[in-house]
């Protein structure tokens, strides 16, 4: 039977101390050779007691933690459960049978995971982890949209909150997005709130895209300048560029796809060089997993993921902070847009 919050919370803890032992070696020495390509060994001693108490307290607390690709290797490689993208994290939300979910990633994905599984603790190990997408847009901005454009579906990117959700009529993520506008069957649809990601829609799909003004703080930094250089540098480096970039940088991209569809680009292809044109921790987890890969990298860190540490999701799992609530009626409405997405054959 699922226990409630106050009793995980009252259940005692054996946490391990936070010291670098011999135990504490041997129990994470296969961890290490995960990431012994991106993590030098002498930052190892730091890192290995909290990912080993982190590891410990999860089967204590019945708990999962789902990491998105943008999550420093230690995290993605060493504590996480479930990693993926967007659309991954959600459809594997689905699935989790623990107690508690960890959300390792920004806000939003910890409201979806939360939207999905209303009766489970969700919590993100800081709360102040946004989204430059998810803040670009309201609730009553949708409902302005709807009123300007009445009976023209919204499709909104998973970059958004609950409030916004729940005003739409379908999710999508970078996977599927052009799959999503087309199962409308609409000739135009209204696609929020990033406008790059719709130009990329627009450009591969005949519906005639409406399209909000937002954009990934990360991904908008990136120019087509900026790859020609590298072009000129080494005309034979391969890039591939997530569609949040602008037109000008998917231009002079080799692939453009979501960070998952990015991953399987490289495993399937293994080139000699490659540039991933999104945020760059994703680079060291796929370097961590194909070492003979070289990866050039144009560095735009996130700095919301990047307040997702292993102490911060250690205090999480001791103290059960920082948990994610959602509006029952909100979370209703906005897990029909959501489900739709999750279940939608693309």
């Amino acid at each position: 039977r699922r226990r409630s919050r106050g009793a995980l919370a009252d259940r005692p803890l054996s946490t391990p101390p936070l010291a670098w032992t011999p135990e504490v070696e041997r129990a994470t020495a296969h961890l290490y050779e995960r990431v012994r390509t991106v993590i030098p060994p002498v930052e190892w001693p730091t890192m290995a007691p909290t990912i080993h108490a982190i590891n410990e307290l999860k089967r204590e607390r019945n708990a999962v933690i789902l990491a998105h690709n943008y999550q420093a290797p230690e995290i993605f490689h060493c504590v996480a459960d479930v990693v993926g993208d967007s659309l991954q994290l959600a459809r594997d939300a689905t699935k989790v049978k623990a107690d508690i979910i960890v959300q390792c990633g920004v806000h939003f994905m910890a409201e979806t995971s939360k939207i999905l599984n209303p009766e489970k603790t969700v919590l993100i190990p800081d709360s102040r982890a946004g989204c430059s997408l998810a803040e670009a847009i309201t609730a009553e901005d949708v409902r302005l949209l709807r009123d300007r454009f009445p009976g023209v579906p919204v499709v909104a990117y998973v970059n958004t909150s609950a409030d916004v959700k729940a005003e739409v009529d379908i999710c999508c993520t970078s996977s599927n997005a052009i799959a999503v506008v087309e199962s409308l069957n609409a000739e135009r649809v209204i696609f929020l709130p990033d406008q790059y990601l719709a130009r990329y829609v627009a450009a591969h799909s005949k519906v005639q895209i409406i399209a909000w003004k937002g954009a990934c703080e990360v991904h908008e930094r990136f120019t087509g300048d900026e790859l020609r250089s590298y072009r000129a540098i080494d005309p034979a480096v391969q890039i591939i560029a997530h569609p949040e970039c602008p037109p000008d940088v998917i231009a002079e991209a080799d692939f453009t796809g979501s960070t998952a569809h990015m991953i399987d680009w490289v495993r399937t292809r293994r080139p000699k060089r490659i540039i991933m044109v999104t945020e760059c921790s994703m680079a060291d987890n796929v370097k961590a997993e194909l070492p003979d890969v070289e990866f050039v990298r144009p560095c735009n860190l996130c700095p919301h993921m990047k307040r997702i540490t292993l102490p911060k999701i250690l205090d999480s799992l001791i103290n059960l902070t920082e948990e994610v609530t959602i509006d029952p009626a909100i979370a209703a409405r906005a897990r029909q847009s959501v489900e739709w997405m999750i279940h939608l054959k693309s």
